[in-house]
């Protein structure tokens, strides 16, 4: 299995003791690294990822990694439309003016890490784009597309090739 996840997590998950079977590779995800790209899988797993990867070329580069890597993979990601975006815990942010988004990605106390300065908020707010049932449906056009519900609305939504 090849689980593609933020370097953030990587970094974090060699600081504990890992099992033998198990190796940690940090790299892109858009442009693996060699053992990677060399690697042959049953399964590729992404949760949470695609939307931080930076603009439409990345996740396209992403998607046609992960489609090429094994024969199943499962790749999630929060629904652009959800009314309250998961990484703020906020609602509607999503669709609030870059200059917004960055005055809250500095005083929101919900959100996991606040920025310090104008610029890293700036830079915060840029770096979510949720993505659309439609997009992932392009990006992985050959996938079961699961609408994760709550209250009876899509919450998140998965590529799914089994």
């Amino acid at each position: 299995m090849l689980n593609l996840f933020g370097s953030e997590l990587a970094i974090g998950a060699e600081s504990e003791p890992l099992p033998d079977w198990l190796t940690v590779v940090a790299g892109d995800a858009c442009e693996p690294p060699q053992i990677v790209r060399d690697g042959e899988y049953d399964l590729v797993f992404s949760n949470s990822l695609i939307e931080h990867l930076g603009g439409p070329d990345r996740r396209r580069a992403f998607a046609g990694f992960v489609r090429s890597a094994a024969p199943r993979y499962w790749v999630q990601t929060p629904y652009r439309y959800f009314p309250v975006e998961p990484h703020w815990v906020f609602p509607l942010f999503q669709f609030l003016p870059l200059k917004a988004k960055a005055y809250f990605s500095r005083v929101w106390p919900l959100m996991h890490t606040r920025s310090g300065s104008w610029d890293e908020a700036i830079e915060t707010a840029l770096g979510v784009e949720l993505l659309s049932i439609t997009e992932m449906r392009h990006l992985f056009p050959e996938s079961r597309i699961h609408h994760e519900r709550l209250a009876g609305l899509t919450k998140s939504v998965t590529a799914i090739r089994a």
